[in-house]
This record gives C-alpha cells, sequence and structure tokens, in this order.
C-alpha cells in the first residue's frame, strides 16, 4: 500500500545528500512506493481545528546538485496524509514548541514520527537526566554561584545552551579559567533560559558515539572523534567518524531507555555516549543513518520505513 507522505523540514535545496538522514529516509520512502510532500516549518498553518501546510510534490534523486524536483506549490490538509515527518532541526524554541501543538491536532489519525507531544516533552538534554545513573555529574542551572560551585567540585567542566544542537555554544573550562562570568552574560544575553554544565568526560579524545534506536531498538552506530585541539566531535566541526560496533555498556544504556522511548511514540532516536555515559538522546531530528550505512553495509532508513508502516498498514 502506498502512503501518503508529508515531510516538515528545512529548505530542501539546502541538505547535504551524503550526509542528510531526512533525505535518506525520504529515498527509501520513494522506492517502497510512497509519495512525498515538502513544507518548511514557516507554512504550516491551523484554522478552526484544521492543520495545513502550503508545500509541493517532492521527488528525491541521489545526484549531487540536481537532487530533487519540487511540484507546483499547493495547500494541502495534512489530515489527509498517512504520515508526517517532523524532521526540522532544532534549536527547540517556541516555534519548534508550536509546531507539535498544532501536529497535535491531526496525531495519531496521521502518524507523526516522532510523536510531536513526546517531542515536546523530551528535549534532548533534560529528557536524558530521566535515567539514573546514566549521566556524567551533570548541572542544569542559570545560578552563578551553582555553576561555579560545580566547577570548583570537577574543575574540568563542559558548558552548552541547554536547548542548543550541533555542538554550537559548547565551551570547555578548566580549573582557573576566568572566561566563565563573560560566558555566563554572552548566554543571558542570548536568552532567558538555564545552561546545562557537565562534568568533562577525558574519554571523549576516543570518540562521542551515536547509536540509532529505531522503535527502542539499537540497529547501529558511529564513533565521532573530534579533531585536535577541539572538544566537540559533530562532523560539521572537524570531527571524523569511524566504524564501531556497540560495547556491552551502550547495550545496557539501550536496554535501560529502550523501552521507555518505544512507549512514548519515539519510533527513530539518536542517543549520544562518551565512555561508560550516555549524553544526550536526540528525538527532534536525529542524524546519522547514512555514515552508519555506509560502514556497515546497512540500511538504516528501511527499519523506520518498517516500524511506521507496521503502524499504518
Amino acid at each position: 500500500m502506498s502512503l501518503k507522505v508529508a515531510i516538515q523540514m528545512d529548505p530542501v535545496a539546502t541538505i547535504n545528500i551524503h550526509g542528510d538522514s531526512t533525505f535518506a529516509l525520504g529515498l527509501e520512502a520513494q522506492r517502497r512506493g510512497h509519495t512525498l510532500f515538502y513544507y518548511e516549518p514557516k507554512h504550516l498553518s491551523m484554522r478552526d481545528g484544521r492543520v495545513y501546510a502550503r508545500g509541493q510534490a517532492l521527488t528525491f534523486r541521489r545526484e549531487p546538485g540536481n537532487h530533487a524536483s519540487l511540484g507546483e506549490q499547493e495547500k494541502l490538509d495534512l489530515g489527509e496524509f498517512d504520515v508526517v515527518l517532523l524532521r526540522q532541526d532544532p534549536p527547540f524554541d517556541m516555534s519548534y514548541i508550536t509546531t507539535t501543538h498544532m501536529l497535535d491536532v491531526i496525531h495519531p489519525r496521521t502518524l507523526v514520527v516522532n510523536d510531536p507531544a513526546e517531542v515536546r516533552n523530551a528535549p534532548e538534554k533534560l529528557f536524558a537526566t530521566r535515567f539514573e545513573g546514566l549521566l556524567p555529574p551533570t548541572l542544569i542551572s542559570r545560578d552563578m554561584d551553582e555553576i561555579r560551585a560545580f566547577r570548583e567540585e570537577f574543575r574540568d567542566i563542559i558548558i552548552k545552551p541547554l536547548f542548543g544542537n550541533g555542538g554550537a555554544g559548547v565551551f570547555r573550562l578548566r580549573e582557573g579559567d576566568e572566561n566563565l562570568a563573560s560566558l555566563m552574560e554572552m548566554f543571558g544575553q542570548m536568552n532567558r533560559e538555564p545552561i546545562i554544565a557537565q562534568k568533562y568526560l577525558s574519554d571523549v579524545r576516543k570518540g562521542d558515539k551515536r547509536i540509532i534506536l529505531v522503535d527502542g531498538e539499537p540497529v547501529g552506530a558511529i564513533n565521532r572523534v573530534p579533531a585536535e585541539g577541539e572538544a566537540r566531535s559533530n562532523m560539521h566541526v572537524g570531527g571524523r567518524a569511524e566504524k564501531s560496533l556497540l560495547t556491552r555498556r551502550e547495550y545496557e544504556i539501550c536496554e535501560m531507555i529502550g523501552p521507555e522511548l518505544k512507549k512514548r511514540g519515539l519510533i527513530f532516536v539518536g542517543i549520544d555516549v562518551i565512555g561508560d555515559y550516555l549524553t544526550e538522546i536526540n528525538v527532534t531530528s536525529p542524524t546519522g543513518i547514512q555514515e552508519i550505512d555506509r560502514f556497515d553495509g546497512s540500511n538504516l532508513s528501511a527499519l523506520v520505513w518498517e516500524a511506521i508502516e507496521a503502524r499504518r498498514i
């Protein structure tokens, strides 16, 4: 059975077809006979209980510079689709949260992946704190006295925006570093949110593991090794991807969080693990499936669609 699939995402013209997980999901959907409709979050609307979007029919192809064909713009009722893929990148701000409230209106009659209410209730860095014993020492606060005390206790820490993404705004502060107050002033000028501080994990030099879970089950992983002189392992800031298998500890982490992910309707999730510690649970727009596929010869997009189709067909 062919499914009508809408994709809520950032501008399709700018995606990296060699690394974008939404692109891989779209290609696999086409291979399975599903049709695609693309719209940007700014074109999502709700009126009198009806949720609709202005967008275009979409066809993907793996051709650099010619990776997408778009139809004429039209306004369609999202309640008439089988599936909506919620795939725009963070930041997880009020604009993002508002789209989840709007998509709540059509879910689960139209299956939204991931469940918009659960995406809203599971911001990556906060959600991970629900699982006792999995995180490194972690503080969430705006209180400078608390943040200073945390650094005095652990001497070498990472601070980052609570709702940031992609490694933006991540700083390592060693004992004696005089930049803490200035950084907190900068964060305060940007927003009113707390920051997250964590004990620096020296194991990050060995890599920051991205593990993909589908329906609560681990299906693949890559190790992302930071560049020399860089505390962040994100690949767009110079991190290097390496083939990786899961360790016993990583399986334990997945076993602890997997049932909760499945219960919440979080079908496609990426978690980050450094050493023995979980650091984030990415539910908004997880990435990494193309890199894993290249190393493992797998097709993680197919596993995601099998989980979706099991709920729709």
